[in-house]
């Protein structure tokens, strides 16, 4: 029988598929036609099945489903180091000023391009973003390669342009037309900021617009003590509550953060659909505290991963979140088998796909996207590998990555990105945090 032609074979000591049984097939390969996965298993075997355009050999490495970032802010990049070792509302009330005075499309296409690339030499294929200018995000994304979840966001009533919220409102009609327009595949987003800087009529009306257009919702929701504080100020009740009353909290919405939660709001998340965004590192930074996250798996509740804006996170690295998720909270329960490191990839990888609606991304199998990472672990940091999963989660580093594929496209060969000048990223960030 003549062999199938694909575009592309990846092989490497071992492929984490990250299916249901957690396969992980020793000496394995990936064959990817047109950006869809259409073989997984030992390399002998595809390598005769299949003929490729090209084979990436990989000694020394595993392969892994692309990370999916499920709570960021990519372009804050450029205020990173602004508002270290603050409170998160002194952070806010710094980050909200900047933004108001100095964002454009241009500043946040810088930002957003660098983040991408930040993004892409560490594994991460996918980013539910929350920004201004999401046009321009969504711009640079696509040359990129990257998948991008973005919307219009709301946050109290001015934007960096000077729109009030009716205007912003308008404005987010457009926007979601163009972006329907231009990915008529890919789910809208909105992206209500939060319960504390929303009153509850204006949430009431973003969730008018999403169940106009068809979109899913991505929100903060009791990140701090100060903010439920607040929210509970403004709309009379915690965070959970009011986005629950306001019709905002379903099976299409993302809460990140969730870090003080109460009994009752686990279950209501759990209950509804909703899926938690726990961004660890972020919530440490800023003092915020330890989200309930063993708690919320045992309600069922979704749960996935993100590393927030890295001005205050520090860096957008999803192994960093990762092996944050599995340490943590085998601390908090004094349990070492709380999280498993396999449990911490798939939070980072198929979680995260689910939690935003994707379905053919997060898993090494025939028929989905062709979102990959190659890491490797013949390093002095991680050898001997005994097991695959425990060496991505507690060894390895987002500079170990080597190789990492989005939609079947190679955007990162052997550490140098292909699809954005790391230089002129470099230099541009620099210059656009400067003024």
């Amino acid at each position: 029988m003549a062999a199938e032609p694909v575009d592309l074979i990846l092989t490497a000591d071992a492929v984490l598929t990250v299916d249901a049984a957690g396969t992980v097939v020793e000496a394995g390969a990936v064959a990817i036609r047109a950006g869809v996965i259409v073989g997984v298993g030992p390399a002998v075997d595809l390598l005769a099945r299949f003929v490729a355009g090209e084979v990436l050999e990989s000694p020394g490495c595993v392969i892994a489903p692309g990370w999916v970032n499920t709570h960021t802010h990519l372009a804050m990049n450029l205020f990173r180091g602004a508002a270290d070792d603050v409170t998160l509302e002194v952070f806010l009330e710094r980050m909200i000023g900047a933004e108001m005075r100095t964002l454009s499309a241009e500043t946040v296409s810088i930002g957003a391009r660098a983040g991408i690339a930040e993004c892409l030499a560490g594994g991460t294929t996918t980013a539910l973003d929350m920004y201004w200018f999401p046009r321009a995000s969504r711009a640079v994304a696509a040359k990129a390669g990257f998948r991008l979840l973005n919307g219009p966001i709301f946050m109290g009533n001015q934007d960096p342009e000077g729109r009030d919220f009716a205007g912003m409102l308008a404005e987010a009609r457009a926007i979601l037309a163009d972006n329907r327009a231009e990915t008529p595949d890919e789910d809208l987003w909105v992206m209500p900021h939060s319960a504390y800087l929303l009153d509850r009529g204006q949430l009431e009306s973003i969730r008018a617009l999403a169940d106009d257009v068809g979109a899913r919702v991505h929100t903060h929701a009791s990140e701090s003590h100060g903010e439920v504080a607040m929210a509970t100020q403004v709309n009379g009740d915690r965070p959970v509550a009011v986005l629950d009353q306001a019709g905002l909290l379903t099976a299409q919405t993302v809460l990140a953060h969730a870090v003080h939660l109460t009994d009752g709001e686990i279950h209501r998340i759990a209950a509804s659909g909703a899926a938690v965004a726990h961004c660890p590192i972020s919530n440490l930074k800023l003092g915020c505290g330890i989200a309930r996250v063993p708690e919320l798996l045992a309600a069922d509740a979704a749960v996935a991963l993100g590393t927030d804006g890295a001005a205050s996170a520090g860096a957008l690295d999803m192994f960093a979140a990762v092996r944050m998720a599995a340490l943590l909270h085998k601390g908090t329960t004094n349990d070492p088998t709380m999280i498993s490191a396999e449990r911490a990839v798939r939070l980072g990888t198929v979680d995260g796909a689910r939690a935003v609606g994707l379905a053919d991304v997060g898993t090494i199998e025939a028929g989905m996207q062709a979102d990959l990472q190659v890491v490797r672990v013949a390093t002095l940091n991680a050898q001997p590998t005994r097991d695959p999963w425990s060496a991505l989660v507690y060894a390895a580093t987002a500079t170990d990555v080597r190789h990492t594929v989005a939609r079947g496209r190679i955007v990162l060969r052997d550490r140098v990105l292909q699809t954005i000048d790391e230089d002129t990223a470099l230099r541009e960030l620099s210059e656009a945090a400067a003024r």
